[in-house]
């Protein structure tokens, strides 16, 4: 147990590193030459159905529908009684600041028309990606509270497990397809989000075996 934790440690530690790396380079080197070239590879192909699709897959990456996302989300659960996942699944909103105060901190500009196709036009910096980083806190902290919530329907587990998988893989891509996001900038919200998701499963699993006794929740069916 103890060699899993400090291997858990030690994997945080290594992520951190990164992305403080990353955040300086991209500081230094605002449209590096594989970003361009990643962004153009990505767009070689394209038409209005694949912009459809990818703003679909951004969809809920856009604020107002992010932040209802998970508020939505975690009254589900509390309906069914899972109260403590819904007190961690509401404490996702707070990466909204992180994400901001990392945003203004690095400074880094979004990519322009002179430079790749523009499908969606954005405010705010460029560095790191917030829908990536809330897909993978969300919709990761998903994956894992369906593999360990037993009381939950296979059936709506397994469709969850999936969806949400689908949409951490895809989030990415998408931000890159729509002129969003350099690949830089997705690759430094999945590391961002991982960071964050850390510390929010290792509280939830804390608090999760310290509970003793706790109401039978519903079942979801």
């Amino acid at each position: 147990m103890q060699y899993k934790r400090n291997l858990l440690l030690i994997v945080l530690f290594v992520l951190i590193a990164c992305f403080v790396g990353l955040s300086i380079f991209v500081a230094h080197h605002p449209i590096p030459k594989f970003d361009l070239g990643i962004s153009l590879a990505v767009q070689k192909y394209h038409s209005d159905t694949l912009d459809k699709i990818m703003l679909a897959i951004s969809f809920f990456g856009e604020l107002p529908y992010s932040l209802l996302s998970v508020i939505i989300v975690a009254l589900i659960f509390y309906y069914y009684r899972y109260k403590r996942e819904a007190f961690f699944i509401a404490q996702i909103l707070f990466s909204g600041l992180l994400i901001l105060v990392v945003k203004n901190y690095v400074d880094r500009p979004r990519p322009t028309e002179f430079y790749v196709r523009l499908v969606e036009i954005n405010r705010f910096q460029s560095f790191p990606s917030g829908h990536v980083l809330s897909y993978v806190l969300f919709f990761g902290f998903l994956i894992i509270l369906m593999r360990h919530l037993k009381n939950i329907p296979q059936a709506t587990r397994r469709v969850v497990t999936v969806i949400s998988a689908f949409l951490v893989v895809m989030i990415a891509p998408s931000r890159i397809y729509l002129g969003a996001h350099w690949f830089t900038d997705t690759l430094g919200g999945f590391i961002l989000g991982l960071i964050c998701l850390f510390p929010l499963c290792w509280l939830y699993f804390k608090k999760r075996n310290g509970d003793k006794a706790k109401p039978h929740p519903r079942h979801l069916n």
